[in-house]
């Protein structure tokens, strides 16, 4: 303990971790699962853990199904994450109407795995934590369920860092949305993700290059090109990759400019 903790009587809760916000800012109240199991909001659900959540109800027919689809595309996603570090919870807006039986046969038609929970409590926990992470400070917004069945909010409780995105919208982005509260990881593994993500981008500008480089030429939009002028920097570039690199996209400049070497700009 250190001197300032002395002082003012105060002692670190070491069952949570240093970063974390703890029960007294998330609320512990008591929920069912669809599973049937009696669990803490805090204790555990949140602690420790990186937390993917949202509000639904099982008989919602505007925005619930749509999202829920795209969430369980999501879990895919989220490979061995899901059930290990990572964690969907989808709240029910609608406590007197979803019961864990009802969510249970919800969660079975929706093809939710292990780690993806859906769960029912009392009004007063389940207007708390919805205040609590969703809350737009505006009450025509704030009370409706429509508004709250396409939102999603995301918490890693390890270092409190908190991002959010709506449903429903490309698994693809709300994945990478989770992935900003995940710990920064080393440079070059994540060069080589992007230099994935590059690939798949450059799959898809396969398909639609031709009718955006058209839309841009009816237009008069000027073209630049980038090129890497830098043998020594892409040479390096390629041995973290293991590959060789072709092309001069923005990804290329952005990891040579890391590397140390910025390749000259050309433009035409």
């Amino acid at each position: 303990m250190n001197r300032r903790d002395l002082l003012t009587c105060h002692v670190a809760d070491k069952s949570r971790p240093a970063a974390s916000l703890g029960p007294g800012y998330y609320s512990n109240g008591e929920f069912t699962t669809h599973e049937g199991k009696k669990v803490r909001f805090y204790d555990e659900l949140i602690k420790g853990k990186i937390s993917i959540i949202n509000f639904m109800y099982a008989s919602c027919d505007k925005y619930c199904p749509r999202s829920i689809a795209c969430l369980a595309k999501v879990q895919d996603l989220l490979g061995d994450h899901l059930g290990r570090d990572m964690f969907m919870y989808s709240f029910t807006l609608k406590p007197d109407m979803d019961t864990p039986e009802k969510l249970a046969a919800y969660a079975k038609g929706n093809g939710a795995r292990k780690g993806w929970y859906f769960l029912t409590g009392n009004e007063f926990d389940l207007t708390t934590i919805r205040f609590k992470l969703f809350r737009l400070d505006d009450p025509l917004l704030d009370f409706s369920v429509d508004v709250h069945a396409s939102m999603l909010r995301i918490i890693n409780d390890n270092n409190s860092h908190w991002s959010s995105w709506v449903l429903p919208d490309p698994p693809r982005l709300i994945r990478e949305a989770i992935s900003w509260v995940e710990p920064t990881k080393p440079f070059a593994e994540r060069v080589k993700e992007n230099a994935a993500l590059q690939k798949q981008i450059d799959q898809e500008a396969v398909i639609n290059g031709p009718q955006w480089a058209a839309y841009k030429r009816s237009r008069g939009w000027p073209e630049v090109t980038a090129k890497p002028e830098n043998p020594e920097g892409v040479k390096k570039l390629e041995t973290l990759l293991g590959r060789k690199v072709s092309g001069g996209g923005s990804w290329v400049r952005a990891a040579l400019d890391r590397l140390g070497h910025a390749p000259a700009r050309a433009e035409s």
